[in-house]
């Protein structure tokens, strides 16, 4: 692979890995002689987690990247009101089909995607698409950090320099769309706190779901150990009262053995006092005989 490339691979990896990958292809780089590649490489910054993001929407989900810069540049046209009104539709979309893929790239990474976190990914996906219209802008892929919108004097050209007027039909029921500068600006940011907003009502509702799903689960846990508690109970009931009629059955069969000895005991000493009587009879009759 070329150096880019390289590069490229680099901006792949997670956050936690880029920094002794960048090091191992510096040292590389510079063993082979390659200095001045080796210096650029050494500068290369690790990307934040939310810049990493947008680099992994670049590169695993480009089509949908390249929806929202290919939408930026129809609006770049101009148009009637309504085409306006559609293509802000249409970025609103494309900016919330991103932040859902953002969202999901940073649970699988094992990330937390807060509230603060997916604004800033929105924020810069934002000024990625407006960079797009624009020369000299941030290179897709390679963020190091959040990107923030360009300058006012930067947009305000760029209207000034592509933007095309067509003669409009008057009409006393229609009022222009107005396209300075200072306007479009005031669009943008509005949409921008709007798209943050939305961004951060997804979160709350992915974790709202996430939330559900864990109770539903430990809910399911619990009936499934209360049902076999519940069985568990009923079985100890069940030899509590068998243990019971065995007592019971046992308790009689006490009873009735001890007055069985008794009864025995009453013969025994009955039989015993007719016994000594036999013996005297048997002494008093051996004397007689003799």
């Amino acid at each position: 692979m070329g150096l880019n490339d390289d590069i490229d691979a680099l901006f792949r990896l997670p956050p936690a890995e880029f920094i002794g990958a960048r090091n191992t292809l510096a040292y590389r780089l510079k063993k082979e002689g390659r200095l001045n590649d080796a210096d650029r490489v050494k500068l290369l910054g690790k990307p934040s987690v939310s810049a990493w993001a947008v680099n992994q929407l670049y590169w695993m989900h480009r089509e949908a990247f390249d929806d929202l810069i290919a939408i930026a540049k129809r609006s770049r046209r101009g148009g009637k009101v309504t085409d306006m009104r559609e293509s802000l539709d249409a970025r609103r979309e494309a900016l919330s089909h991103l932040s859902d893929l953002a969202t999901t790239l940073l649970r699988d990474a094992g990330h937390n995607p807060t509230l603060d976190t997916m604004r800033r990914i929105t924020t810069t996906l934002e000024a990625m698409s407006t960079y797009a219209l624009l020369p000299d802008g941030p290179t897709p892929g390679r963020l190091t950090h959040d990107v923030d919108p360009p300058s006012f004097e930067s947009l305000a050209s760029l209207m000034s320099g592509g933007a095309t007027t067509k003669p409009r039909e008057q009409s006393t029921r229609v009022v222009p769309f107005p396209k300075s500068p200072k306007v479009t600006d005031n669009v943008r940011r509005l949409e921008e706190a709007r798209q943050a907003k939305i961004a951060a009502a997804k979160v709350a509702l992915q974790d709202a779901k996430r939330s559900l799903s864990d109770a539903r689960a430990r809910t399911q846990t619990l009936e499934a150990t209360h049902k076999k508690a519940n069985a568990e109970a009923k079985e100890a009931e069940k030899h509590r009262r068998e243990a019971e009629a065995r007592l019971e059955k046992a308790t009689a069969a006490a009873e009735e053995a001890a007055r069985h000895a008794q009864s025995v005991a009453t013969e025994l000493a009955e039989a015993a006092k007719e016994l000594e009587d036999a013996k005297r009879l048997v002494e008093k009759a051996t004397k007689e005989l003799d």
